[in-house]
């Protein structure tokens, strides 16, 4: 006998059904059928945050979309708040829609391997609880192969010194998650990557993987940020910039452009341009250098460990210049406790009146807050 919960249950499904109106499972099962009417084919992976899995995704050639979504629970239509609650079984989850005469699934699985800490069962990094712990749901038998050969040959490598505990599971039900969270990182660009440097995520894969490709096989970035010939540099940059940024030097203290620095605006790299810093993140140190809690673009922060001067310090570079910049160190004031000790020598100040003009219109935003 159905109990009156369930009868009331399928009488409002079918009332859906007969308005029109799609149950996310249905749109997410739609949606894969016309994927496969255009030559596409489907991955899912479950990595953390699914914000920053989606965002890792997109960048890759040969991808053309990639959902935001939940898997691997025992609740129809889940919501963002019960699945992240804990308690319906789901792992936040993308799927991944992609051409696989252009990019394969063997490509696919070493993305997702160069983006998550596979070793850890709680979680990923500040996201605790099962639901955001690592999973690669398999399709069909030969991603169950591809994926459990993958698997065993990383954890063979020694890359990692704690075993990987990446479930692999068979595919079942793909549900979308709601719209704010569908391409977050580019509705959203700045919280997005506050949240994300916030997170450590970038910090520990820059640790384990060393400035190797994030994306195997991706196209060079787009973004037009890159170092120029040497002999456009020493053309171009006082003695002083060059020996800091090429030579990895440091300027005196309190002798410099911006240690007391105040005017609004962004620090770009002086070498490519890229943005590093914001005004609205500087703070007076008291060392003699400009000071910064966090980048304004922490995917343009490279740390390496330095131990020139008897000293271990991490080293701060910019991605795409290659600049040395400074050091940065664990004694910043909130909210993220660290200090990034900046040579004013290897910086270029946009200020707030001028950003539209040279470029960094976008940043704006964070000064009408």
């Amino acid at each position: 006998m159905i109990g009156k919960r369930w009868k009331k249950t399928v009488i409002m499904i079918g009332f859906l059904a007969a308005c029109g109106i799609p149950l996310l499972s249905e749109i997410a099962e739609g949606e894969d059928t016309m994927k496969k009417e255009e030559g596409l084919k489907a991955a899912t992976f479950a990595g953390g945050c699914f914000w920053c899995v989606e965002s890792d995704f997109e960048k890759v050639p040969g991808v053309a979309e990639v959902v935001s979504g939940y898997t691997g629970g025992n609740v129809q239509n889940p919501s963002y708040e019960a699945v992240s609650s804990g308690r319906t079984g789901h792992l936040e989850a993308v799927q991944v829609f992609y051409d696989p005469e252009k990019v394969s699934y063997e490509t696919l699985l070493q993305v997702f391997w160069r983006h998550v800490d596979p070793t850890d069962p709680g979680g990923q990094f500040v996201d605790r609880g099962p639901q955001y712990r690592t999973a690669i749901f398999y399709h069909d038998s030969e991603q169950k192969r591809l994926a459990e050969k993958s698997k065993a040959e990383l954890d063979a490598s020694g890359r990692f010194d704690k075993p990987v505990v990446t479930e692999i599971l068979p595919f079942e039900r793909f549900y979308k998650a709601e719209d704010y969270h569908q391409d977050y990182y580019r509705k959203n660009p700045l919280r997005y990557k506050w949240y994300r440097f916030g997170s450590g995520r970038d910090q520990f894969l820059e640790k384990v993987w060393k400035g190797e490709a994030a994306n195997p096989g991706a196209a060079p970035s787009p973004s037009g940020f890159k170092k120029p010939s040497d002999e456009e540099l020493r053309r171009r940059l006082t003695p002083i910039q060059y020996k800091v940024t090429q030579k990895d030097g440091t300027e005196p203290p309190f002798e410099n452009a911006y240690w007391d620095h105040k005017a609004p605006g962004i620090y770009v790299d002086v070498v490519s341009g890229e943005p590093l810093f914001s005004s609205l993140d500087k703070y007076d140190s008291g060392t003699g250098w400009p000071s910064f809690t966090r980048p304004l673009e922490p995917e343009n922060i490279v740390e390496h460990e330095d131990r020139t001067f008897f000293m271990v310090r991490t080293e701060v570079r910019s991605r795409h210049g290659d600049s040395h910049l400074g050091h940065v160190f664990p004694d910043g004031p909130p909210p993220t406790g660290r200090r990034y000790c900046i040579n004013a020598a290897a910086l270029r100040f946009i200020p707030l009146d001028r950003l539209e003009e040279e470029g960094y219109g976008r940043y704006r935003e964070l000064f009408e807050k």
